[in-house]
């Protein structure tokens, strides 16, 4: 894989702060969390104490499962940790920010997306030595990887799939989950015969979520990407939106729909698929007034063009990076034991339900027991990747480029061949800056 390569400028161009500069860059990083500033970059490397930065820290619901592992870890290796959070929607340009300036140190709890811009920014240490010890899944291991470096250990490795309600299909008389395509669009007609206001897939439509037709447009061929060139606009990009604005035309997805509203429409048992990470079934079922809603949530392999093809599915998760210098050494150490530790990995699970990234980890009895974490594991992250956009800087604005060109077309102001051509454009552009 090549790169388009990430200066600290081009970094900090993506947050609209360019022009700030290092010193700016500080300023405005020291602003967020509370403790001292310390440099990236040097100190002593074999320091026990050091920083562990994760937006999960800000959570009400995370925080507890964090401070145990953290708690437990400073016991047994006499150290202190100091914790550092942003919120989720902040994170990632404070901790730009904040390695740009020299003022984050330890480990980095990263979004597996964002992996790629922090790496080009040249702070995080090679973990590669420590991987081998973890006994990742292969793919959980190659989330934490960018351009074949081991800059990250997979905490938690999951994908965005397709989840059903088996309910609505046996209502249907639909027995077996749809395979392939056609037996998908079959399968969304039959539940469009139910009536009563049901959305037989509760696709995305709107801008701010349609970056979900990325995998779609894979199923129908088209790899987004090859190299440095965008393939968006060949035929099988114009095959898959003509295919989603024929659901739409149809009534088989509905207009205006994201994650949300999405996640609505499945707990009120009006909708009967929907995309969603594999935290969707704690989060839907618990805001439906039906009990039994869990037990009838299904994860589904996305279907594919042709029997015999490999499911799509974007990976989903996080990884624990290192930054060099002060602390480093037990900052990688942290890292892999919160990351691999069976004990430690069940017990997160236990608390959040977030699927660990080792074959110990899946295979533990708390784990396994667990029918919907084990399939959708087997079913769906096994052939999940990441998104070929994710080591540009500009990939939110390459989502947003295509999302609007493939809402143009499902409200019929552009054909898919015009919209498809035009956000191969604007992509086009965009990573070239």
């Amino acid at each position: 894989m090549t790169t388009s390569g990430m200066s600290r400028r081009n970094a900090l161009r993506m947050f609209g702060i360019g022009a700030l500069g290092v010193a700016g860059a500080g300023a405005l990083g020291a602003c967020a969390p509370s403790g001292g500033s310390t440099t990236s970059g040097g100190g002593d490397t074999k320091s026990k104490n050091f920083d562990f930065n994760s937006w999960s820290l800000n959570e009400a619901t995370a925080k507890p499962a964090i401070e145990k592992i953290i708690a437990a870890w400073e016991s047994a290796e006499k150290s202190k940790i100091r914790t550092v959070s942003y919120p989720y929607n902040e994170y990632l340009s404070q901790i730009t920010l904040k390695l740009g300036g020299g003022e984050t140190t330890g480990a980095v709890h990263l979004d597996m997306a964002w992996l790629g811009t922090i790496a080009q920014m040249g702070k995080l240490a090679d973990l590669g030595s420590v991987a081998g010890k973890g006994g990742y899944t292969d793919v959980a291991l190659n989330s934490g990887k960018f351009e074949d470096t081991q800059y990250g250990l997979p905490w938690n490795t999951g994908s965005i799939g397709l989840i059903a309600n088996a309910k609505l299909l046996k209502k249907a008389g639909i027995k077996e989950h749809p395979t392939t395509i056609e037996e998908f669009e079959a399968t969304l007609r039959e539940l469009k015969g139910l009536g009563g206001g049901i959305v037989p897939y509760a696709a995305a439509t709107k801008v701010a979520q349609l970056k979900d037709i990325f995998p779609w447009m894979q199923t129908f061929g088209c790899t987004l990407v090859d190299g440095d060139k965008v393939t968006i606009g060949d035929d099988a990009s114009v095959d898959a939106l003509t295919w989603y604005k024929k659901l739409h035309d149809a009534k088989l997805i509905a207009a205006d729909v994201d994650r949300f509203d999405a996640r609505a429409l499945f707990s009120q048992g009006k909708a009967a698929f929907y995309d969603d990470a594999i935290i969707g079934k704690g989060v839907t079922s618990a805001q439906s007034k039906d009990k039994t809603l869990a037990d009838a949530m299904q994860p589904v392999p996305r279907p594919v063009l042709r029997a015999g093809d490999d499911p799509r599915a974007l990976l989903w998760g996080g990884v624990i990076a290192v930054v060099k210098g002060k602390g480093q050494d037990a900052a990688t150490r942290f890292a892999l034991h919160t990351t691999s530790d069976r004990k430690t990995t069940s017990q997160y699970f236990a608390d959040l339900a977030l699927p660990p990234s080792t074959k110990a980890g899946l295979a533990d009895p708390t784990v396994a027991k667990d029918t919907f974490t084990t399939e959708w594991t087997e079913k769906i992250t096994k052939t999940a990747t990441g998104s070929p956009f994710w080591r540009f800087a500009q990939n939110a604005q390459i989502e947003e480029a295509v999302a609007k060109q493939v809402q143009a077309a499902l409200v019929g102001k552009a054909s898919p061949k015009d919209a498809m051509k035009q956000a191969g454009k604007e992509v086009a552009d965009l990573v070239k800056r």
